[in-house]
Parts: structure tokens; sequence; C-alpha cells
């Protein structure tokens, strides 16, 4: 049973807004066909769903990494923070769009180990950045190093951090409900594996 507080307001859509959220939901609604749920909450704060959707086009455009490894980053964050709505919008794009092989989709919705070395070192040191609040050790930046990464790429991490926290934060209070195209991806906190 969910016992997280619930927000008390409506979602927004194109018609029931103005200004910046109006402009977010129609360039939205352009670009998925239709206003995920999740924005319809976000644009509560329409500061909040701008800072969102920006930083996540960065992430997707700028990061550097393989649409593979972005959803292996994304899913390690919202499996860790137990956001349901994430987790279902994010494994149909890992498997209809970015191409996630379906081991590797399985492992990260449950938590077991990823068979390939690199992505699990990736999925390791992301769940690293988030449990101990970007505060890896050096051990553990070096392994992640010595699996093929950069320096660089520990900051595109912290992006991911920053804008999967606000979506997944977001949700948990707002309650999402996960969209009709996700609902086939619906995930469970109980889905995760425990060590």
């Amino acid at each position: 049973m969910n016992n997280t507080a619930q927000l008390r307001l409506p979602a927004q859509m194109i018609d029931s807004t103005e200004g910046t959220a109006k402009l977010l939901l129609v360039k939205a609604k352009a670009q998925v066909g239709f206003v995920p749920n999740m924005y319809a909450g976000m644009a509560n704060s329409p500061g909040l769903l701008e800072t969102y959707l920006l930083g996540y086009q960065r992430f997707r455009d700028e990061s550097g990494f393989t649409p593979v490894e972005q959803e292996v980053v994304l899913l390690t964050i919202n499996r860790f923070h137990g956001c349901t709505y994430c987790m279902a919008a994010h494994s149909m794009i890992a498997d209809k769009m970015s191409k996630v092989p379906a081991d590797v989709l399985q492992a990260l919705r449950t938590g077991e180990p990823i068979r390939d070395a690199r992505l699990a070192a990736l999925s390791e040191f992301t769940t690293i950045m988030v449990e101990q609040r970007g505060n890896p050790t050096t051990e553990e930046f070096e392994a992640f190093i010595a699996a093929g990464y950069s320096d660089r790429d520990v900051l595109e991490i912290v992006l991911a951090i920053a804008v999967k926290t606000i979506s997944n934060y977001s949700n948990h209070v707002l309650h999402t409900e996960v969209d009709a195209a996700f609902q086939a991806y619906a995930w469970e906190p109980r889905s995760v594996a425990t060590v």
C-alpha cells in the first residue's frame, strides 16, 4: 500500500493551462502524439516541467551515451527510486525505441545482474552515484573508468540523476497513473530483486 502523500493538483491539459505550461504541453503532444500523464501533473509547476524537459533532451542529445546506455542509466535510477510510472515508460522506450536487449531490460527491471560487463559497470556506477549522493570512492570511480567510461560520463550520470529525480519524485507525490501507451510494461517496486 502506498502511504506517500498525494498532492491535490489537477492534471493540466492544453486547454486548461496557459503560458509556458501550455507551450510545453503543445510541444509534447506534437512530439509524443499525446500529453503523457506525467507532463500533465508536472505542468502545475511550469518551471519544473521545463527544467525536466530541457535536461532530459540534453541527456538524450549530448551525453555521448548510446541509446542502450542511456536506458541503462535512466532505468537504474528509476528502479532505485521505485518510480512505477518511469519504469513503465522507459521500459517501453528501451524495448521499442532504444532496442535494449531483452535480457538487459529484464535485469534492469528486476535488479538481477546484467550479463554484459560494460553495461553492468554502467548500472552499478549509476547506483553508486545515487546511493552515495554523488560520492563514489576512488576505487569505485577507477572501476568505472576501467570498464571503458570517461570522467565526463560521470557528469552525464549526474545530469540523468537530476532529471530522473525531478520526474520520479513528482510522480511519487502526484501518484501519476501510467498511460495506456505504457501499460504493457507496468512495474511495481516489489519486482526489485533483494540483495
